[in-house]
């Protein structure tokens, strides 16, 4: 039986406001971040981590809980939740030796990097490396801030690059793109989108569940694109030499991302 697929979509959710719990699973999103960081002032930190442990009960695989970073006082009572939780998003993060702290409380937890700043691009090789990570993520928002940029989205490719290049090198899936922070502006939404995908992301943050579908939407291959990997295939199988589709040499290559264009359909 092959793995389920990766989610395209995190859909984040304050932990202290358990009444959204339930709305933000409704949303189609592939997976809820539950937000114990950025979403929660500290006065109800401790009020969001008992919302959230009781979420975790449920045992829903889509559950993932962003606790608050390293250097923050809270960093270790939200350890101790993960108990409960599969797959946690470690903010700030820059080095190994940060992660291995989260595995440490919980060895058999799933962790998103959630790169932010210089240092963690930087770093991204040794983050995509350390044992746990399943996926790198950009937080645009802090890094933008970190580096004092314009507003330009060029200002993103550079680090854009370096993680998605040390996702492949370290052999670990294809990192998450950043939130759009217009909830109503889906052009910009799917403008973020097609840029993060130009460098080989594979999934978004979502921060409202109304940017959910047309994500998925977006992330879905076309009518045109399916039935060219459908023929593609269709004219390797069983040729014992090289075979041409649409006066293209198809090389193992071309082959391959036809094989993926159709794998992503039964996500």
């Amino acid at each position: 039986m092959s793995a389920a697929p990766l989610p395209r979509s995190y859909l984040f959710v304050p932990g202290d406001r358990p009444e959204r719990f339930a709305k933000a699973l409704a949303s189609g999103a592939d997976a809820v971040v539950l937000d114990l960081e950025d979403a929660v002032a500290p006065e109800r930190k401790a009020e969001a981590r008992a919302a959230v442990r009781a979420a975790l009960a449920d045992g829903d695989a889509r559950w993932v809980v962003r606790i608050n970073d390293a250097a923050t006082p809270w960093f270790e009572e939200d350890l101790a939740l993960l108990g409960a939780a599969r797959t946690v998003m470690l903010p700030k993060a820059e080095t190994g030796a940060q992660v291995a702290r989260v595995v440490a409380a919980r060895p058999d937890v799933t962790v998103l990097a959630l790169v932010e700043t210089a240092r963690g691009v930087l770093g991204a090789a040794a983050l995509a490396e350390a044992p746990g990570v399943q996926r790198l993520v950009f937080g645009t928002i802090d890094f933008a801030l970190d580096l004092d940029l314009s507003g330009d989205p060029a200002g993103f490719d550079t680090a854009a690059g370096l993680l998605a290049l040390a996702s492949r090198a370290a052999g670990i899936a294809a990192p998450v793109a950043g939130v759009t922070a217009a909830i109503d502006d889906e052009a910009l939404l799917l403008a973020d989108l097609a840029r993060a995908r130009a460098h080989g992301f594979g999934a978004k943050l979502c921060i409202h569940p109304k940017q959910v579908a047309p994500l998925h939407r977006a992330l879905a291959p076309s009518a045109a694109e399916l039935d060219w990997a459908r023929r593609v295939v269709a004219a390797t199988e069983g040729a014992a030499g090289a075979v041409r589709v649409d006066g293209r040499m198809v090389d193992k290559p071309v082959l391959l991302r036809a094989q993926r264009l159709l794998a992503r359909v039964h996500h």
